[in-house]
């Protein structure tokens, strides 16, 4: 094999070896920084479902359905009205975040981070008995909330469409 031949054999290896590799990785850079995954995920009693969550805040994980749905949680609890519900964490989402760590004894450093997200599980509810998260209860409103069947959590948004918690989009409004 003469040495033209060898370093295009050799590129092409290596360029198969890492198109592999990327296409096996996972999306879980770009997605919640604590578990991992690209979704509000839960798994088996929803207790202690969100205590290993992504952060929200201005700066991470700024326009998404997961911001949308800590919105939802804002407004049942009464500090974020229903026409702030639109999947951006700006500075009333922000504003009406250190409100609610001020009222729950959460740092108050208007990002929703592990501790913020994770004292919101005791108010997920299991309303119909069925052993399945339902209804997140606030303490001015309540919503309807679930799990799909890979895990992720799914609500009704703004607009009364079901949307999937993601990090990574923004499509409820």
């Amino acid at each position: 094999m003469n040495v033209s031949r060898r370093i295009r054999y050799v590129g092409c290896t290596v360029a198969a070896v890492t198109t592999a590799v990327v296409m096996t990785a996972s999306p879980a850079s770009a997605s919640g920084d604590y578990s991992g995954r690209a979704y509000v995920y839960g798994g088996g009693a929803f207790s202690d479902d969100w205590g290993d969550e992504g952060v929200l805040s201005t700066s991470r994980h700024t326009s998404s359905n997961a911001t949308c749905l800590w919105q939802k949680i804002l407004w049942a609890d009464g500090r974020l009205p229903w026409n702030g519900i639109d999947g951006v964490f700006g500075s009333d989402t922000r504003s009406a975040t250190v409100l609610w760590q001020q009222d729950w004894g959460v740092a108050d450093d208007g990002a929703v981070g592990k501790n913020t997200f994770g004292a919101t599980d005791r108010w997920l509810s299991d309303l119909n008995g069925n052993g399945a998260v339902d209804t997140y209860i606030g303490t001015h409103g309540s919503f309807k909330i679930g799990r799909n069947s890979d895990g992720n959590y799914i609500f009704y948004d703004r607009q009364g469409d079901l949307r999937v918690a993601g990090y990574n989009y923004l499509t409820c409004g």
